[in-house]
């Protein structure tokens, strides 16, 4: 999948931008601050519907402006896909495929396939349980539309039920209508999580071995409440806690994989170079896993993933993105050292883009 042109309008300090992009390789190169990482995200935000980054739409929009406005045009599957999103304060988002508006943002994921490598990956070793909850949702997300639908029942049913444990409901039938929703979706999230896991992981050490030139044992554990029982029990059985919580204290909502090294968690063992390797290797193995199973070659972002790497991992990691199973790539540094190896390693087509302070200018020939 390519994504040919792009525009920007008032999305965080870019104030207006109308991009063509090359079928390999596109650089970003400019100083922190200047929005390198804006740009990025206004990618991702086409195929996610939502900002890597801002967790609410307004803050997406430029200071000083009452909306914003994306569009781009994509070669998928040979043929041309035009996705636009706007928003407007105090209207309702609105994204269109070919000019006709979703009915649900859900039936969009999944179209354009997409891994964006960043700083706030850090985010899976150091967060909370809700990180990896996150990682691993968006992943399975972007190709089981079953999952996604679970998903989105799942929670609506959970915060209903959260809803009525804390104004303190006694409808002893309401709540068993509502525990069978909350149990139906639950085993679907379960059970996928489960097998994601054991197709996901082996993909993942390959990545992380070749990136650390190492041969060093990392793996994924998944912790989940159903793995000591089915959703429905569990509910009952922590019917009274609940009430007294406020809150329903078990079920997939708290599920987590541990990140592992050597048996150990790589939180409290991994060294900066370690850590950084292991989130570069979960995106790389992302990517190659939903190249599997939608059999659309996704875009990859690399968001300034070099700071904190030695000279031996940055060489792997080049070597990797230059293979020909990955296709369109985006990449932002603030040093143009770096820009240049990657461009003489990969040796494909590619174009540079000068950003700052908003303003992103394309390169011409004469000025590489």
């Amino acid at each position: 999948m390519i994504l040919n042109s792009f525009s920007i309008l008032n999305y965080k300090n870019i104030a207006e931008a109308s991009l063509s992009f090359s079928e390999k390789v596109n650089c970003l190169l400019g100083n922190n601050g200047m929005g390198k990482t804006n740009i990025l995200d206004a990618i991702y935000y086409l195929s996610f519907c939502r900002s890597c980054i801002s967790s609410n739409d307004l803050n997406t929009v430029r200071h000083g402006e009452d909306y914003m406005m994306l569009q781009g045009e994509y070669l998928r599957n040979e043929k041309v896909e035009n996705i636009s999103c706007s928003i407007l304060k105090s209207k309702k988002k609105v994204m269109k495929r070919n000019g006709k508006e979703y009915r649900k943002l859900s039936e969009h994921i999944g179209l354009l396939p997409l891994v964006m490598v960043s700083p706030q990956d850090w985010d899976m070793i150091t967060g909370g349980s809700e990180e990896r909850r996150r990682l691993i949702d968006r992943i399975i997300s972007q190709n089981d539309t079953e999952y996604l639908n679970n998903l989105i029942r799942y929670n609506k049913a959970l915060e209903q039920r959260n809803a009525m444990l804390k104004q303190g409901y006694q409808d002893q039938l309401l709540f068993e209508s509502v525990d069978e929703l909350i149990s139906i979706s639950a085993q679907n999230i379960y059970e996928t999580r489960k097998d994601w896991v054991l197709k996901f992981t082996p993909i993942f050490m390959k990545y992380y071995n070749t990136i650390g030139n190492c041969a060093e044992e990392v793996r994924l554990n998944y912790k989940s409440d159903l793995m000591q029982g089915d959703m429905l029990g569990i509910l009952k059985a922590n019917f009274e806690r609940d009430k007294i919580l406020g809150y329903t204290s078990q079920g997939v909502h708290r599920d987590d994989i541990d990140l592992l090294l050597n048996d150990e968690l790589m939180r409290k063992i991994g060294s900066q170079g370690q850590c950084k390797t292991y989130t570069i290797a979960m995106r790389f193995a992302q990517y190659e896993f939903l190249k599997q199973e939608s059999g659309i070659t996704p875009i990859l972002l690399l968001d300034d993933i070099f700071d904190k790497l030695d000279a031996i991992r940055v060489s792997n990691i080049m070597k990797i993105v230059s293979d020909s199973s990955f296709g369109q790539i985006f990449i932002s540094d603030t040093n143009r050292q770096h820009i240049n190896e990657i461009i003489e390693t990969i040796g494909s087509v590619f174009k540079i883009f000068l950003v700052e302070e908003g303003c992103c200018k394309e390169y011409t020939h004469d000025e590489i």
